[in-house]
């Protein structure tokens, strides 16, 4: 999951440089403006399919635009919507990151959540909150802390759930500074048992990678059963499987299958990510998909983007010329200090701001298109400069909806609240899972 650089300019730690380096991604939303024509452009003409009967249709709300608040989210085609957030503390707590009367602040998101009928959860943690995870549960005390911290949240404010996006427990696969433990996976667990007992009616959820959580060993678990009887759902977030800051070749997004790609390319999906999942302990209708509004863009050459008039698969890339994605994608450092280039994140509306794409979400002329049946994802390259995005979009969701109603899972969450451009993604994955589409 994503977080903001005006947040984690904030959090920046005086000891970052000791830590260790190794990091998967970098930081990607920032809070700049979003162009004028795409401000209040999602959901703000089309009219949102509903969802689809009993299943979870969710997206997280990041509080930091300044430019899309509480009063531009699009609450009707939502059932749950997740308040992102809070954030791990050098205390041992879990903390809110904006003020109590900012626009986006959780009094004002919890108001309009009861008022819309939608289920408000408190997200915790994500890419750049989640330094403090692992030295707050790390005994029993700090993890009384930490939960007391947490029902004071909930009591205060009102919501009726809480989700933990940590990245990731007992893996240096996050960010470079945070606190890590071969324990973390099973401290997690203490934790949360900890939270229900104290707050048995409260909704518990997790994002998670689209594999299990490590174990003490560092490789992935193949029993969470004691998970899955203390929460509800995960939420599988299948996205940033590939990317420009961390991979060698364009590929996929948030591909639904790999299974029939090359074997070098198969890093992961949503299918084989539900399979280890539900191996793990969970059933089906405890999983939530996790489906992006955003795409990754790539520095690409036309004669190695374009080949025999089409967009080529899987191609190499110019790693060392940095894109950067629309008005909310920025450089700067993260929560550690350490700077980082831009993430080339392109929201949806970015695509059709930046030209790539039509306002109906259609490829513009002049750019070069292509839909990847393995994946069930589309690509669009600009050839003037020479920038690859691989995406999302209707039939992409359409295909993941699909999949979510024939696998039995929950539902799907969205990555972010405000990616959207006119319902487009929206409707597409409802309407799939409705039977409407």
């Amino acid at each position: 999951m994503k977080f903001s650089l005006a947040i984690a300019s904030l959090l920046v730690l005086p000891f970052a440089a000791a830590a260790p380096t190794c990091s998967l991604k970098s930081s990607s939303a920032a809070s700049a403006t979003t162009p004028t024509s795409t401000a209040t452009s999602p959901g703000s003409t089309s009219t949102p399919v509903n969802p689809g009967k009993g299943s979870v249709a969710m997206a997280w709300f990041a509080n930091w635009h300044t430019d899309y608040t509480v009063a531009n989210i699009t609450w009707k085609g939502f059932n749950r919507m997740s308040y992102f957030g809070a954030i791990t503390s050098a205390a041992g707590t879990a903390i809110m990151t904006v003020s109590d009367s900012s626009p986006s602040g959780p009094v004002t998101f919890i108001t309009a959540a009861k008022q819309n009928n939608v289920f408000p959860v408190l997200t915790i943690g994500g890419w750049d909150g989640s330094i403090y995870f692992s030295s707050s549960i790390s005994t029993s005390s700090n993890r009384t802390t930490f939960v007391q911290s947490i029902v004071s949240m909930v009591n205060k404010y009102g919501f009726q759930g809480v989700e933990f996006d940590w990245e990731y427990p007992g893996s240096t696969n996050g960010l470079s500074c945070n606190t890590e433990s071969p324990q973390d996976t099973a401290n997690l667990l203490s934790m949360l048992q900890e939270l229900k007992t104290a707050l048995p009616n409260l909704s518990l959820s997790a994002a998670t990678p689209v594999k299990p959580w490590n174990d003490a060993t560092g490789n992935p678990s193949t029993d969470l059963t004691s998970f899955a009887k203390v929460l509800d759902y995960v939420e599988i977030m299948n996205y940033d499987v590939y990317g420009d800051t961390f991979s060698k070749v364009v590929g996929p997004n948030s591909p639904l299958d790999d299974s029939c790609a090359a074997a070098a390319d198969q890093t992961g999906s949503a299918t084989s990510a539900v399979k280890l999942w539900t191996a793990a302990g969970f059933s089906a209708k405890q999983i939530v998909l996790g489906v992006p509004s955003y795409g990754h863009g790539y520095s690409i050459s036309q004669s190695a983007a374009v080949q025999a008039n089409t967009l080529a698969s899987y191609p190499s890339f110019n790693t060392n010329t940095p894109v950067t994605g629309d008005s909310w994608d920025a450089a700067g450092p993260d929560a550690c200090g350490i700077n980082q280039p831009a993430s080339g994140d392109f929201n949806f509306w970015g695509l059709i701001a930046g030209g790539f794409l039509n306002e109906d979400g259609s490829v513009a002329s002049g750019m070069t298109g292509r839909f990847d049946n393995c994946s069930q994802t589309p690509y669009v390259y600009n050839p003037n400069t020479q920038v690859m995005v691989a995406y999302d979009n209707a039939q992409s969701f359409t295909a993941k909806g699909n999949f979510i109603k024939q696998a039995g899972l929950a539902g799907f969450a969205l990555w972010e609240m405000g990616g959207d451009y006119n319902n487009i993604l929206l409707n597409a994955i409802n309407g799939a899972i409705s039977g409407s589409s």
